[in-house]
C-alpha cells in the first residue's frame, strides 16, 4: 500500500516534466523556425504562389484598396504577389500583341469600372494589327504619382513578354521631391536600390523612409501582417471572382477644383523660375526606356482638366500653374525628340466635363476618347 502510494505521488511530478520537456521543445522549434524564416527571407517566394489565373481568374489591374468589403481588394507591399494576382501572369496567345500600360490612378482607373479603363477600352475595341496579332493590354498602373514607383513595376514585369510598353506621364509625377513618397517604394527599399544603383538615378538610395526591419522584424512574428495580406489577397479574390468587383465607385463624386486663388505656386516653387532637366525626373524616365531595351515604349503627356474659371490665366488646374506645366510639356517634347522616344502629347484632348475628383481622372467616355488616341499610337508602332 505504501509502495502504491509513492508511485500515485510521483505522476503529478512526472507529468509537469513532461509538459515542460514538449514546451521547451516547441518554443526550440518555433525559433528555429523564426531563424530559418530570417535567412532564407521567403515572402517575395510566398508571394509569387496564388490561386490567381489557377482557381480563380486573374484581377484586371493590381491590388489596391482600403476596404476589402466593398471593392473585395487590398492595398499591401509584396511586387511579386501583386503581380501574380494580376492575369497578365497568363501565358502569352502566339497572336496576342502584348501591350503593358503602366502609370499612376488615372492608367489604374479611378473611379472607372475594369471595362471603363485605358486598358479596358483598348481590349474593348478590340485592335488588330497588320500582321493579324490582337492587341491585348495590361492595366499595370498604381495610384500615387511617382515615375519611380512605374519603373519598378515595369522592372518586375518586363518578365511577361510585351510587345509594347505604354507609358502615360504627367508633370505631377516629374518632380524629385515626388519620386521616393509611396510607400510600395518604402516597403521595397532592395528593389529601389538596385534601379537607382543600374541606372544612376539621380536618388538618395538611402532614404529615411525605406523600412529595414531588424532581425525581430523580419522574423515569422515581425512578419506577420505581411503574411496575414498574402492571405487575405487570396480570400477576397474568391468575391472578386463571383462580382468582378475591385473598386467602390461612390454614388457622388465631388469635381475637380476649377476655381483658383491668385496662387502660382507649384511643389517648393512659390514664383516663377526656369526649370531645367536637373529640376524633373528625366532620368528616370530614361531609365525606363533603358530598361525596356529592345521592347518599344511610348510615353503619353496624358490628357488633364483645363479650367475656365476663376484666375484660369494664372493656372490650368489645381495640380498646375500655367509656367510650371508649359515649361514642363517643352523639356518634355525636347527630350523625346533628342533621344528618339516614341511619344504622343494629348495634353489638352478631352474636353473639361470629362474629368472626375481631380485634372487627371476621366469619366468613361473621357477615357473612351483617350483610348482611341493611344490605340492609334499602338497600332502605328505596331505596324511600323
Amino acid at each position: 500500500m505504501t509502495g502504491s502510494r509513492q508511485q500515485g505521488k510521483s505522476e503529478p511530478s512526472t507529468t509537469w516534466r513532461f509538459v515542460l520537456g514538449v514546451a521547451l521543445k516547441a518554443a526550440l522549434l518555433f525559433v528555429a523556425c523564426n531563424v530559418v524564416f530570417v535567412a532564407l527571407e521567403p515572402l517575395e517566394a510566398l508571394g509569387a504562389i496564388s490561386l490567381y489565373n489557377r482557381i480563380i481568374p486573374g484581377r484586371e489591374r493590381l491590388p489596391y484598396g482600403e476596404n476589402p468589403a466593398e471593392s473585395y481588394n487590398i492595398s499591401l507591399y509584396n511586387v511579386p504577389a501583386m503581380i501574380a494576382s494580376h492575369r497578365v501572369e497568363q501565358p502569352k496567345a502566339p497572336d496576342e500583341y502584348r501591350v503593358l500600360i503602366i502609370g499612376d490612378s488615372g492608367t489604374w482607373g479611378w473611379l472607372l469600372d475594369n471595362e471603363d479603363t485605358l486598358a479596358g477600352e483598348i481590349n474593348v475595341g478590340e485592335y488588330v494589327t497588320e500582321n493579324d496579332r490582337r492587341v491585348v493590354a495590361y492595366n499595370l498602373g498604381y495610384p500615387i504619382m511617382s515615375l519611380t514607383k512605374d519603373l519598378m513595376l515595369l522592372d518586375a514585369a518586363m518578365q511577361y513578354e510585351p510587345d509594347l510598353i505604354v507609358w502615360p506621364v504627367t508633370a505631377e509625377s516629374f518632380p524629385r521631391d515626388r519620386q521616393l513618397t509611396p510607400p510600395l517604394l518604402h516597403n521595397n527599399a532592395s528593389r529601389v536600390r538596385a534601379l537607382i544603383k543600374d541606372y544612376r538615378l539621380n536618388l538618395d538610395a538611402d532614404d529615411p523612409r525605406f523600412v529595414e526591419p531588424d532581425f525581430i522584424g523580419r522574423t515569422i512574428v515581425g512578419q506577420r501582417r505581411a503574411l496575414a495580406d498574402l492571405l487575405r489577397l487570396q480570400w477576397v479574390g474568391v468575391s472578386w471572382a463571383a462580382t468582378r468587383i475591385d473598386r467602390a465607385i461612390p454614388a457622388e463624386v465631388t469635381l475637380r477644383q476649377s476655381d483658383f486663388d491668385e496662387d502660382v505656386s507649384w511643389h517648393d516653387y512659390t514664383e516663377p523660375v526656369r526649370l531645367t532637366g536637373n529640376d524633373l525626373a528625366f532620368d528616370v524616365l530614361a531609365a525606363g526606356v533603358e530598361r525596356a531595351g529592345d521592347v518599344p515604349m511610348l510615353i503619353v503627356n496624358e490628357p488633364m482638366y483645363i479650367s475656365s474659371g476663376r484666375n484660369s490665366d494664372l493656372r490650368y488646374n489645381s495640380f498646375y500653374p500655367r509656367w510650371a506645366y508649359d515649361q514642363y510639356r517643352a523639356l518634355l517634347a525636347e527630350a523625346a525628340d533628342k533621344n528618339g522616344w516614341r511619344y504622343l502629347d494629348v495634353w489638352d484632348s478631352i474636353a473639361p466635363e470629362e474629368f472626375t475628383d481631380t485634372p487627371v481622372h476621366l469619366t468613361p467616355e473621357g477615357s473612351a476618347q483617350f483610348a482611341q488616341r493611344v490605340a492609334a499610337a499602338i497600332l502605328e508602332t505596331a505596324n511600323e
